[in-house]
């Protein structure tokens, strides 16, 4: 088994720094500014794996506190064991652990 992040390409030295708009309140759409407070009619879930190593834990979390419009209870983060990026959204724990959340939060919301 592979450690973690070693097989990474090293950064180019003529990369950019990146940018996060969106947590910055910064983001724009045609012009416009992404205003995610006047999110207040919709559920959010936020699923991670615990193995991912494309995308850190708690990098998706970090929705809930954008989404400040959304009452508590509509709001619903998924950490599951023992998966990777990849295996969040197919295999085995898909079918049986994390398809019957998005499921019935879709079904609760409609």
């Amino acid at each position: 088994m592979q450690e973690r992040g070693r097989n990474r390409r090293p950064p180019s030295r003529n990369a950019r720094p990146r940018r996060e708009p969106l947590p910055k309140g910064e983001l724009t759409y045609k012009g416009e500014p992404v205003d995610l407070k006047a999110i207040r009619k919709t559920a959010l879930l936020t699923v991670e794996g615990e193995r991912d190593d494309i995308c850190a834990l708690g990098q998706s979390a970090v929705a809930h506190d954008l989404c400040t419009g959304l009452k508590p209870h509509m709001k619903r983060h998924h950490m599951q064991a023992g998966v990777g990026h990849y295996g969040v959204f197919s295999g085995r724990r898909w079918d049986g652990q994390i398809y019957p959340i998005v499921r019935n939060l879709i079904l609760a919301s409609d």
